[in-house]
């Protein structure tokens, strides 16, 4: 290694002192106006490269900008949702007596629930009859007091999802993720609100099944009078004598 750096020191010192001896027509111009160009040059090719890397890395910036704008969220309440609410309607398909179809409700209510009891009605009938209006009143009520309870286990249940969709608003990484966060939200309010709604359906249809048994009942009364004392002279109680006495 040394006697290498050696000759090549002996061999700068030697073209160094050739360039000595050359004459004077033989050195090298030095001009500083072709050099400062070439330095502006460079200093403009340099900027340019710069501002070529910025760019690139601007729009990488974007790129993932966008990507996380476009990134969704890992889970979705909506089948929690839905689930809630298709064990409410379970519980309003599954409801006894009266129907909660407008058609058959019609017939079913004017069978059991008449303005007037017609001749034709034997007493037995207008007793079972009685017997199905008391029944409806207390699935009516059953149906109710179910739902209320599914609604209590359904409220519970909606007070996790609330801090789970609070949650992944909050630690939304970009756009998509806080709008489908917000829509979940939103989904939940629904879904409170159809349940509401169906809570109250029960509870309506509870209180009118009753009404309508008490009316029912009023109108049965009189019909039963009014046979008991029949269409010509009123009955007029009189002594029996069971003994021939």
């Amino acid at each position: 290694m040394k006697p290498r750096i050696l000759s090549t020191a002996i061999a700068v010192a030697l073209s160094g002192s050739l360039m000595f001896a050359q004459p004077a027509a033989a050195l090298i111009v030095f001009d500083p106006s072709n050099f400062v160009q070439n330095m502006l040059t460079a200093i403009q090719t340099l900027q340019q490269l710069y501002n070529q890397i910025k760019q690139l890395q601007n729009e990488a910036k974007m790129l993932e900008n966008q990507a996380r704008n476009l990134a969704s969220l890992p889970s979705s309440v909506v089948g929690q949702l839905r689930a809630n609410l298709a064990m409410t309607q379970r519980l309003i398909d599954q409801a006894k007596g009266l129907a909660y179809d407008v058609a058959r409700m019609d017939k079913d209510f004017a069978r059991l629930y008449p303005e007037q009891y017609a001749a034709t009605i034997s007493g037995d009938q207008m007793y079972r009859d009685t017997q199905e209006r008391w029944k409806n009143t207390l699935n009516g009520l059953q149906t109710a007091m179910q739902m209320q309870a599914q609604a209590s286990k359904n409220l519970t249940d909606d007070e996790g999802v609330l801090a789970d969709l609070v949650g992944k608003s909050q630690s939304a990484v970009g756009a998509l993720q806080a709008m489908q966060a917000t829509n979940q939200l939103l989904a939940l309010q629904a879904k409170q609100s159809i349940q509401t709604q169906r809570l109250q359906l029960t509870q309506d249809r509870a209180a009118s099944l009753e009404l309508a048994r008490q009316a029912a009942t009023t109108e049965r009364a009189r019909e039963v009078r009014r046979r008991f004392l029949g269409e010509g002279t009123p009955y007029t109680p009189h002594p029996v004598n069971f003994y021939n006495r």
